[in-house]
């Protein structure tokens, strides 16, 4: 059928028309297959760079219980937080301070001191009501009172600690908070130790006792529950390196436990796990110093009150006079006195030994020379 000129340009303007809606229409449609590939792939960028982390929701004090309701987990930019912020998150993660029977522990900060700053209070969260939670100044135990009685209350888990003043917001790390029995004082300091006998399966964060065994078989607890840290060299942990935090008084302790272990032959100190650290009370230390450490200990201006006040006590209740006299002194004294002189410097001597060797791998492991 013929058609007339006007009939052909209007379709071919119409087939023009098409072409060209189906190019832009087509132009469109990879922009936005671009543009979403694009933004799937800055999702996924955005993802894998994404880390979640633990903050604060209030401002704490140095020395503050930390309780679950003070943090929250946020998602943020693994380069905008520190590395060790995501290393262990199981350490918080896990954490929650509750009594035996499951009732918890909150943080209400409804008192002020006497700058005017707000201070947190614990609460225990009880039978619908909130009972306020002190700790006993002589034996650092939780409680609630009852009239004038003291109940005590027993946690089922040692309570983390600021080891600083943190603001709001303030992204948690396992550095920045200790644990309830390490909390620490003006003269904790970290000593390192090569002389312990250690259970082949002690790992940092294991609880321990320091104990010191006689040829005779005594056995006394130089010092009670510290948390250990070993040595990593290289990816692998120290075989006889341990680290401590100690106090003024517990180094001059177990300086002289050392000493006593050197000077008798056959006697043996080494370290025991505790096997429910959150659950075990820190044993009595029953071991006795010699005369003139106790005498220097009297003396010594950087030991706190407090732990003088301890020691005395300790010493009253142990008779320490006839165990120094009729056990540890006695075993030495039926050793030659140049024996006991001569195996005190040699096992001084490998003890300075171990500590060259163990920097030095150290080092090594530092500078990537070891492999």
């Amino acid at each position: 059928m013929a058609t007339n000129p006007m009939q052909r340009k209007a379709r071919l303007s119409f087939m023009l028309g098409m072409i060209v809606t189906l190019l832009i229409c087509g132009v469109i449609i990879a922009l936005l297959f671009i543009q979403l590939t694009n933004y799937q792939k800055k999702e996924k960028e955005n993802q894998a760079a994404s880390v979640q982390v633990y903050t604060l929701n209030v401002d704490v004090s140095s020395g503050q219980v930390i309780t679950t309701d003070m943090y929250t987990m946020q998602t943020v930019n693994k380069n905008l937080v520190p590395s060790n912020a995501t290393s262990d998150l199981s350490t918080i993660s896990n954490y929650s301070l509750q009594d035996k029977e499951g009732n918890e522990v909150v943080t209400k900060y409804d008192k002020t001191d006497s700058t005017g700053k707000r201070t947190g209070t614990l609460y225990l969260v009880k039978d619908g009501n909130e009972v306020e939670l002190k700790q006993d100044e002589e034996t650092q135990n939780y409680y609630i009172e009852k009239g004038s009685n003291k109940e005590f209350v027993e946690l089922n888990n040692v309570p983390l600690i600021a080891k600083v003043e943190m603001k709001a917001n303030t992204v948690i790390t396992t550095e920045l908070l200790a644990k309830g029995e390490n909390s620490l004082a003006d003269d904790v300091r970290r000593e390192e130790y090569n002389s312990f006998l250690l259970p082949m399966d002690l790992a940092t964060g294991d609880y321990v006792d320091v104990r010191l065994m006689l040829p005779s078989g005594q056995n006394y607890i130089v010092v009670a529950k510290k948390e250990v840290e070993v040595p990593n060299i290289s990816g692998v942990d120290s075989l006889e390196t341990i680290w401590m935090n100690m106090s003024e008084d517990e180094i001059l302790t177990v300086s002289s436990a050392i000493v006593d272990a050197y000077r008798i032959t056959g006697s043996k100190l080494y370290v025991t796990k505790y096997t429910e650290a959150g659950m075990q009370k820190a044993a009595t230390p029953t071991y006795v110093v010699t005369p003139e450490t106790a005498a220097l200990m009297n003396k010594d201006p950087n030991i706190l009150e407090k732990a003088i006040t301890g020691l005395k006590e300790r010493y009253r209740n142990l008779d320490s006079s006839n165990i120094r006299s009729e056990y540890i002194q006695k075993a030495i004294n039926e050793q030659e006195e140049e024996t006991v002189k001569q195996n005190l410097e040699s096992k001084m001597e490998e003890s300075i030994e171990k500590t060259q060797e163990t920097r030095q791998k150290y080092l090594d492991s530092l500078s990537g020379a070891v492999q």
